[in-house]
C-alpha cells in the first residue's frame, strides 16, 4: 500500500480501522463494490472515443489506436472484476441491488469542467485517476484485515490486478498538457481528493469516510482550476 500511496500522490491516508469497520457488513460492501466496478467498466468505454487529436494522419492514427488499446484493457479488466464480484456476492447469499450511489465520486465530478472539450476530457482523466488510486488503496487494506478466506483472495487479486490502472488515465491525461500544466493540475485534484474522502459518512461502502483525526490532515490549496 505504501508503494501505491507514494505513486499515486494520494494526500491522505485511509487509517488501518477503516477496513475493519467496513468488513462487518461484507454483503453490503460488495454489493457497492459490485457497482463500482460496472460504473468503472462504463467510464473506460465512455472515454474510448475521446482521444485528443484528429486522426488525419499516421501520428494521429497511432494515438487513437493506443487510446483505444489502453482504455479497452481497462474496461475488459473492470469487466472481469466486475464478474468476480458477482459470483462472490451470489455464493455468500445476496445479489447486487439495483440503486446505487456513490457520494464520493459525486463530490469529484462538481470540479468537471463540462463541456470544455480536451478541459473536461483531462478532468475526467484525473477524476478516473483518483478512484483508481484511492480504490486500490483500500483494496490493500481490506486484504490485510479480512478474516474471510473469499474476501482477502478477492482484495488480495484486485489489488495486484488494478495497481496500474490510475497510471494509464494519468498518463493519458499528461500527454494532453505541458509537463508544467500536468504538473499543476494533478496537485490540484489531489488536494480535491483529500477533501472528497475526509468529508464521506462512515459505512460499509468503498469509498466511505472514518471517524479520525487524520480528517483535519488535508493541506489547504488553491482553488483555481
Amino acid at each position: 500500500m505504501a508503494s501505491e500511496m507514494g505513486a499515486a500522490g494520494l494526500r491522505v491516508a485511509t487509517p488501518s480501522q477503516w477496513a475493519e469497520g467496513v468488513l462487518g457488513d461484507p454483503l453490503a460492501l460488495l454489493n457497492d463494490h459490485a457497482h463500482l466496478e460496472k460504473k468503472a467498466a462504463l467510464n473506460a468505454l465512455s472515454l474510448m472515443h475521446r482521444w485528443p487529436l484528429e486522426v488525419s494522419d499516421a501520428g494521429g492514427q497511432r494515438l487513437a489506436q493506443a487510446w483505444v488499446r489502453r482504455l479497452g484493457a481497462i474496461a475488459r479488466d473492470e469487466t472481469d472484476h466486475l464478474g468476480r464480484v458477482l459470483r462472490l456476492l451470489e455464493r455468500k447469499g445476496s445479489a447486487m441491488s439495483r440503486g446505487h450511489r456513490n457520494p464520493y465520486a459525486a463530490a469529484l465530478h462538481r470540479h468537471v469542467r463540462a463541456g470544455r472539450g480536451p478541459e473536461e476530457v483531462i478532468d475526467l482523466l484525473h477524476l478516473s485517476a483518483l478512484i483508481e488510486a484511492r480504490s486500490c488503496e483500500r483494496f490493500a487494506l481490506l486484504a490485510a484485515a479480512a478474516t474471510d478466506r473469499d474476501l482477502r483472495g478477492l482484495y488480495t487479486a484486485l489489488e495486484a490486478s488494478e495497481r496500474g490502472h490510475h497510471g494509464t488515465f494519468l498518463e493519458l491525461a499528461r500527454a494532453m498538457l505541458t509537463p508544467g500544466q500536468a504538473d499543476q493540475r494533478w496537485a490540484w485534484w489531489l488536494e480535491r481528493e483529500a477533501e472528497a474522502i475526509v468529508a464521506q459518512e462512515a459505512g460499509p461502502t468503498m469509498h466511505s469516510g472514518w471517524t479520525s483525526s487524520s480528517a483535519s490532515a488535508v493541506v489547504d490549496a488553491s482553488r483555481a482550476p
